[in-house]
């Protein structure tokens, strides 16, 4: 068993009413009967008068109450205009509150015998008890329905529904981290890095995210309702982004371009670091080396590296400076010097007799 809410409106003149079961007051649930509603009614009335709750009125005041931002753009879209009524005053809104009183006794009352199973179910079986209300004959109209004097007064005077319903979104307020990301429900969303430890606002639908600062929006993000990141490369300061531009498939690419010795060379020195990106900076060296010294000086400087195992820009640079690289490889394969005779060196012919083994 679980608690639901009712929601009720009702139009001035023809108290023709509307109600359904709703799972809470929250501002979801708010909203999306206040669409129903309208659409029920097959038009918008030209001014709407409810509670004070905290789910439409953010900052509650006799005179000058602040709605919830989200309520204010519904409002908009539906081009109506929300007068709460005044705190402690329930004559500022007397129709409703007799119109929470009959659907207690000709809706709720009606129902207390009967069990649903879902929301659905209830509000399908609420929706007979409405028409049924709507359609009854009421005392001091000359036995005339809610539905005539709505057919009459309140269904000429309301306006058009928008051609498109009101899509609900949230307002939040986020503080960008060092890192150019604002934390939505455990997954970082990038602003431009120059909005770093301001305060932005972020409009929440099912699936998108906007960033406004100062009420201008900055970025649309598609939502991820799953933890990880979603960096666009615009966001990123001058250095970062010349940083994402290079992977490991493109910086060999770009070895091949200068010669095979290079890209080996480039692939062995990212073979050699524990993560690839640790070498992205090494590579980058040797393509400023192409620039300075030549694709050919480069690329022989490069095959003397991998003949000699060495996996650094370093190594490469010093070649280049001091022109091992225009050393053929062949010259220093030159026989070793001489061994020096003396007693006490034995020679490889000494470990190479087999020697008594003693028990």
């Amino acid at each position: 068993m679980r608690a639901v809410e009712l929601f009720v409106a009702v139009l001035g003149a023809s108290n023709y009413t509307y109600a359904e079961a709703t799972e809470t007051q929250r501002s979801a649930d708010f909203i999306h009967s206040h669409c129903r509603a309208v659409e029920y009614l097959g038009g918008v009335p030209a001014a709407i008068v409810p509670d004070q709750l905290k789910t439409g009125v953010r900052d509650a005041c006799r005179y000058e109450p602040i709605l919830q931002r989200t309520y204010e753009e519904w409002a908009a879209h539906y081009t109506t205009v929300i007068l709460p009524a005044r705190p402690a005053k329930p004559r500022d809104k007397a129709k409703v509150e007799v119109a929470v009183q009959v659907a207690q006794r000709w809706i709720l009352a009606r129902l207390r015998h009967e069990t649903f199973f879902s929301l659905a179910a209830l509000n399908a079986r609420i929706r007979e008890c409405v028409a049924d209300l709507n359609a009854r004959p009421m005392k001091g109209y000359g036995g005339r329905s809610r539905r005539d004097l709505f057919t009459r007064f309140d269904q000429p005077a309301l306006r058009p529904l928008p051609a498109e319903r009101f899509v609900y979104t949230e307002w939040r307020q986020a503080r960008v981290n060092i890192d150019y990301h604002v934390d939505l429900e455990r997954h970082l969303y990038s602003v431009p890095h120059r909005l770093i430890h301001q305060t932005v606002d972020i409009r929440l639908s099912a699936t998108t995210l906007e960033v406004f600062h100062r009420g201008t929006r900055i970025w649309v993000h598609r939502r991820n309702h799953h933890g990880g990141f979603t960096t666009v490369p615009e966001h990123m300061p001058h250095a970062h982004r010349a940083h994402l531009e290079w992977s490991p498939s493109r910086l060999i690419g770009w070895g091949a371009t200068v010669g095979p010795h290079t890209a080996a060379l480039v692939e062995q020195i990212l073979a050699s670091r524990p993560h690839p990106e640790q070498g992205y900076r090494s590579c980058l060296g040797l393509l400023r080396l192409a620039k300075q010294y030549g694709p050919a000086r480069v690329e022989a400087a490069s095959a003397r590296a991998v003949a000699v195992g060495a996996r650094s820009y370093r190594h490469v640079e010093a070649m280049l400076k001091h022109g091992l690289d225009r050393v053929p490889l062949e010259a220093e394969a030159s026989p070793p010097p001489p061994r020096a005779g003396h007693a006490n060196v034995r020679g490889p012919r000494y470990y190479q007799q087999e020697l008594p083994h003693a028990d």
